[in-house]
Parts: C-alpha cells; structure tokens; sequence
C-alpha cells in the first residue's frame, strides 16, 4: 500500500467519524491514528531518536 493510499484511508476514517460521531469521535480518530502510527513507526525502525535525529540533518 502506497502512501497516497493510506492518506485516504485515513482521511475517510476522520471524515466520518466527523459526519456521524461529532467532533469529539475526530479528535478520538485523529488522536488514535497518530498513536498507530507512532507504534507501527516504532516498530519498524526501533529507536526513537532516529525520528528526532531526521528533522535535524534536514535543517543543516
């Protein structure tokens, strides 16, 4: 599954959970699909500094 895949899957998941669940199942979505993807990332990869260290080899 590419990336534009996933991007959609989620962004129906929050559309409806917005539609039929309010704002309060969005932000419960959102805040679910962030912590699967921290784990699934974690997982993959192993160290979360490696995360952190990224960001800061763009910026030099």
């Amino acid at each position: 599954m590419n990336a534009a895949l996933v991007g959609l899957a989620a962004g129906m998941a929050l559309a409806f959970a917005g539609w039929f669940g309010g704002f309060g199942a969005f932000v419960v979505v959102a805040v679910l699909g962030a912590v699967g993807w921290g784990v699934g990332w974690y997982s993959g990869h192993g160290r979360s500094r490696d995360f952190f260290e990224r960001g800061e080899r763009r910026r030099r």
